[in-house]
């Protein structure tokens, strides 16, 4: 890491606010005396340590140590530490989902950044959703940032399976519900599942957002992939608590690290571990906050041309635990490095190139070579046609090869609730050439896009050995998931895209290596049907939800709020108060 300097001007934001003039200074200092600081304590950078922790987020529940770690390193470095919390978007316990209030977080993010007076930030994050709340949030407050996750929880293990949440969640749900799992099986699974702190430890929504801050150079080497319950998940915090001296003192901004080039970097990495597809949405929103037009076509151009290396579950074989003690993030980017824009600058002070230049892979079966790739393609590709045309998005490296192009007739579900009340009718019409499609769950329609774009497959299937049939919505799905399932279908339904209008019975052709999702209806009734069409009833009618409603953009653009877009950049030197 490179040498850093640890004195502030005399005008930095922490400085001039504790030695403004009069009675503000001596409220500031007074009030903050109170804390047990002194003097000497407020004439450091004051780094500010933001904490995402919750008890209705399982994720983040050792989030209390490692506050105490970045405190350690900021105080070893100079600084002078002060927590502060946010809301905690846990996924296991917000309904209808935690994707809802992302905006609303990363609006928490920056406003306190730019109310309080400090001169740098670390933001802990893990979850699914608190990583891009906090990356959009620093970046549009761009004061001196570093992001450090909680890692991922350790292998779970049950009668000889090494069980990943959630991927294991719907699959041995899915024999349950065949009936091929007892009660007491399903228990068992129950109290064997998730043995450890941290987030889910296979390569869902936080393993790939926590995983891509690395390439996007915000976070220190080892934030991806190091396990919430290993001792280097801490030293890596401490580092961090060091780290965000020197990068206040220097006036590091997000801004010079969060570029076009790093955003192509994050891509490519997310092509190369088999990433959650929710990416897909998030890149975008924090592309808007940085002014780089990030189009969905980018992500399939660098698709094709990045191999997938990680083999990691759900498009793989192995879990996070495995992929750490295999090199993890680091061995494949440097894997990776002539297809990087090496030369991007990172928060360490250094290149990308440079941040990864002695890493190897320790494991060949997990980590995999650019010349003996898992398979020659990314994870992922955007598909177009007369049923998506602003596109959808399909994880092909976790769905079944033999279902990559296929014609069959829709079987539709006008909305979640449909969906729940007949997808186990045993008198629902449904074979295994159908494709379930499923209206009414993208961002307006959910409300927040909820991820049930993994329809369940019915049951009365399930019973005849089905295990994958080819399902089409305006939802997302978790990165834990995996299947035939085409995703995030622009327009969605809800506001009159051409979801809105199939019917069951029609015809729906899916070609994931031409790149398309068509509808086999003439244009003429097309038109007719959605000349027909009305908008559903808003769910809200006040509070953040009707803000939600009001402002939120489709899936192509982040999902982020219209009122939203680009950075207001804090002043390094503190505003006096009168």
């Amino acid at each position: 890491m490179a040498e850093q300097r640890t004195e502030m001007t005399e005008d930095a934001r922490g400085r001039a606010f504790f030695n403004e003039a009069d009675a503000a200074g001596l409220m500031h200092r007074a009030f903050t005396r109170s804390l047990g600081f002194d003097r000497a304590d407020m004439n450091r950078p004051l780094i500010g340590i933001l904490n995402t922790y919750s008890e209705m987020n399982n994720c983040h529940a050792h989030f209390p140590e490692l506050v105490e770690a970045v405190k350690r390193g900021v105080w070893q470095a100079g600084g002078f530490p002060l927590e502060f919390p946010t809301i905690s978007l846990g996924e296991i316990y917000l309904t209808p989902t935690s994707m809802l209030w992302r905006n609303l977080a990363a609006m928490d993010t920056e406003e306190m950044i730019r109310g309080n007076p400090m001169d740098g930030v670390v933001v802990l994050c893990g979850c699914d959703k608190t990583t891009p709340a906090a990356l959009m949030g620093v970046a549009s407050a761009d004061l001196p940032a570093l992001l450090v996750s909680g890692g991922p929880m350790l292998n779970g293990h049950w009668r000889g399976q090494t069980l990943g949440a959630c991927t294991d969640c719907r699959r041995l749900t899915t024999e349950y519900r065949a009936g091929n799992l007892s009660d007491v099986e399903y228990a068992e699974v129950e109290e064997n599942l998730v043995r450890s702190r941290g987030h889910c430890m296979v390569m869902g929504t936080a393993s790939t957002m926590n995983s891509l801050t690395e390439a996007l150079g915000i976070s220190l080497p080892g934030n991806g992939a190091v396990p919430a319950a290993d001792s280097r998940r801490i030293l890596l915090a401490e580092r961090a608590g060091r780290r965000i001296v020197g990068m206040a003192v220097e006036g590091l901004r997000p801004s010079q690290v969060l570029t076009r080039e790093s955003m192509e970097n994050a891509i490519t990495l997310l092509c190369a571990l088999g990433g959650s597809t929710n990416a897909v949405v998030h890149l975008p929103a924090l592309a808007g906050r940085l002014g780089v037009d990030l189009p969905l076509d980018l992500f399939d151009s660098i698709s094709r041309r990045t191999p997938l290396l990680a083999n990691v579950r759900p498009t793989g074989s192995f879990q996070m635990e495995d992929f750490f003690y295999a090199g993890g993030v680091s061995a494949v980017l440097r894997q990776l490095l002539p297809l990087l824009h090496g030369d991007a600058f990172t928060v360490t002070g250094r290149t990308v190139a440079e941040n990864v230049a002695e890493s190897e892979i320790v494991d060949s079966e997990v980590v995999h070579t650019l010349d003996n790739p898992l398979k020659s393609e990314g994870g992922l590709a955007i598909l177009r046609g007369n049923l998506a045309p602003a596109g959808a998005v399909i994880k092909h490296a976790a769905a079944s090869p033999g279902l990559m192009r296929h014609r069959g007739r829709a079987v539709v579900f006008d909305g979640i609730a449909d969906l729940q009340g007949k997808i186990d009718d045993p008198d629902l019409d449904v074979n295994a050439e159908d494709i379930l499609v499923l209206q009414n769950a993208g961002p307006l329609g959910g409300p927040g896009m909820p991820e049930v774009g993994n329809l369940p497959i019915p049951k009365k299937l399930l019973k005849e050995g089905v295990r994958d049939m080819v399902r089409i919505s305006d939802a997302r799905m978790s990165g834990t998931a995996f299947g035939t399932i085409v995703l995030h279908v622009a327009p969605e339904a809800a506001v009159g895209g051409p979801l809105a209008v199939v019917r069951t019975g029609d015809e729906i052709e899916l070609d994931v290596p031409g790149r398309r999702l068509e509808l086999r209806v003439e244009p003429e009734e097309m038109q007719r049907r959605l000349a027909e069409w009305r908008q559903p009833q808003p769910v809200y009618r006040r509070g953040y939800g009707k803000l939600f409603l009001d402002h939120v953009m489709q899936a192509p653009q982040g999902m982020d709020f219209d009122f939203l877009l680009g950075r207001d950049p804090v002043e390094t030197i503190a505003q006096p108060k009168f």
